[in-house]
């Protein structure tokens, strides 16, 4: 009897976080599904300061997990005629400015008007004009902030910079149990593109996981953007450290 197979949920895409009166789901949205990670409850009234307070640092502490494993684009979003989004992200410019202000690990954020309190809310917020706009705008914005960082590796003189472009240096660069621990920030991009029309998927799927585990930064591109273009002029994979 064969195993039955599992669903692709696809590669990581962003972050979407659905505020209500009381409470705030925050959803993982993949290339092929959208998959709820957590609810955070207020405790208290929205007339109380500090529990609004203590509710808005309850959801930054859950994504800081989420943000570390490389996902930098987040939507944030409320029912219509609510201020519940706005007030978080006036929350995450006054105490956590360093989110949208790091040169290496921005975070972008964008504001939607919308109920993002169950799958099929999530699922019709999804089919909007709207939405699809803000994902590729976040997306887009999150993938030329690492393009930046990837040129400046390029013309950088420092002998510990690193750009590999070869499948196999990478697998070497990243399998290697001798890896040298450092603060650097290490990246690996690749365009969708590349892993559709890869022979070996599982290959590049065991890479991509391996990476991942070991806090190298990794991001599948849009080939069509901006970004995607210039990755694919190294062949459509890029791993590198500066």
């Amino acid at each position: 009897m064969k195993k039955k197979r599992g669903y692709r949920r696809g590669y990581s895409v962003a972050l979407l976080i659905g505020f209500e009166e009381d409470h705030a789901i925050v959803w993982q949205v993949f290339s092929h599904v959208v998959k709820p990670h957590r609810t955070l409850k207020l405790d208290g009234e929205r007339t109380n300061e500090k529990a609004v307070y203590n509710f808005h640092e309850s959801v930054v502490n859950a994504l800081k997990p989420l943000l570390n494993e490389g996902v930098k684009s987040i939507v944030v979003a409320s029912p219509l005629r609510t201020t519940y989004a706005t007030a978080f992200l006036d929350h995450v410019k006054k105490h956590h400015g360093y989110l949208t202000q790091s040169k290496v690990s921005k975070v972008t954020l964008a504001e939607l008007a919308g109920s993002a309190d169950e799958p099929q809310k999530v699922a019709e917020l999804m089919k909007t004009k709207e939405f699809r706009r803000l994902i590729a705008e976040t997306t887009s914005e999150e993938a030329d902030d690492i393009i930046d960082t990837l040129e400046k590796c390029l013309s950088s003189a420092h002998e510990d910079s690193l750009v590999l472009f070869s499948l196999e240096e990478i697998e070497d660069r990243v399998y290697s149990r001798e890896r040298v621990k450092n603060s650097r920030m290490e990246f690996l991009m690749l365009t969708d593109v590349y892993l559709a029309e890869n022979g070996d998927k599982n290959r590049i799927h065991r890479l991509m996981q391996i990476a991942e585990n070991r806090k190298v930064k990794t991001k599948i591109i849009d080939a069509k953007t901006p970004a995607g273009k210039r990755i694919s002029q190294f062949g459509g994979i890029v791993f590198f450290a500066c």
